[in-house]
């Protein structure tokens, strides 16, 4: 019985997808909604947990579970501490670990971060299933990660892998994968330099790699796991809230006596819609060769 294809998995901040190598070359499967890409949200309601592009959809009345910058880290990490501050779950404290606490079914329930990653890794696995039949027929998954990862959250990303029931080969940097894709591609012969930009829902990579008769090699890496989408949408709603306050503040000083005008009445109605994750911005991987 001959082995079958590896899948690999593209777990993201916002969206995440999977794919395969057969025939010579990648295929990234779609999802039951015929997109080819799932958003990593998960949504808990008083009936159901929703994955993907159903927890999206109950953005608007439901706070969606967006977990990966916990993965990996101490509760009283100084990015754990700063993020909470601008998400709508609430993040406790258990073993000097984080948890998000959520209400389900009518209940209140915690859950690690790695467990609502493998929620999401668990919808991509389903994904591969429904394309490529028989679960014996995949080999192992390969999981792309963001390269600035330490090695606690590289781990905390294999056990997420691991509750999720995966067979996971290997947890590849992003940009290695940009650049594994790059080659792929070009079939190109002789030494290349190669330079990854990635900036995607929440984090920014920059890698410089080399090229030849199919070896990889990472020269430099660096950027920011703070530099992304929803860090720009934070920013938007910093900013409006500033506004918003001075705007408000000096109308109340010039017409005391007057009721407050009806858009400042809606001000947390307004920040809101800003601060849901309705405008994150991802660039797709590109590569560029010097």
């Amino acid at each position: 019985m001959s082995k079958g294809p590896a899948v690999g998995i593209d777990l993201g901040t916002t969206y995440s997808c999977v794919g395969i190598f057969q025939h010579g070359k990648v295929e990234i499967i779609a999802n039951d909604q015929g997109n080819r890409t799932t958003p990593s949200y998960v949504a808990f309601t008083d009936t159901e947990r929703l994955i993907g592009d159903a927890a999206k959809n109950q953005v608007a009345m439901n706070q969606p579970t967006l977990y990966l910058r916990l993965i990996g880290r101490k509760f009283d990490d100084l990015v754990v501490q700063s993020d909470m501050k601008h998400w709508p779950f609430k993040v406790i404290n258990e073993s000097s670990k984080p948890k998000v606490e959520v209400e389900y079914k009518g209940e209140i329930k915690t859950f690690y971060a790695e467990e609502i990653s493998s929620m999401v890794l668990t919808k991509m696995k389903e994904i591969s299933e429904a394309y490529l039949g028989k679960v014996d027929k995949v080999n192992g998954y390969r999981i792309v990660e963001i390269s600035l990862l330490h090695d606690s959250q590289r781990q905390a990303t294999k056990d997420a892998g691991a509750i999720s029931g995966l067979n996971v080969l290997r947890i590849i940097n992003e940009p290695t994968a940009a650049a594994i894709a790059y080659g792929l591609d070009k079939k190109v012969g002789g030494e290349r330099n190669v330079l990854i930009f990635d900036l995607g829902g929440g984090t920014f990579d920059v890698s410089i790699l080399t090229i030849e008769d199919g070896i990889f090699e990472v020269k430099a890496t660096a950027g920011d796991t703070h530099l992304g989408g929803e860090d720009f949408d934070n920013r938007m709603v910093n900013h409006f809230q500033l506004s918003l306050n001075a705007s408000s503040k000096g109308h109340h000083q010039q017409q005391a006596s007057r009721a407050s005008p009806p858009w400042t009445r809606h001000r947390s109605m307004i920040l809101s819609w800003w601060a849901a994750p309705h405008v994150s911005l991802r660039f797709k991987s590109c590569s560029k060769t010097f």
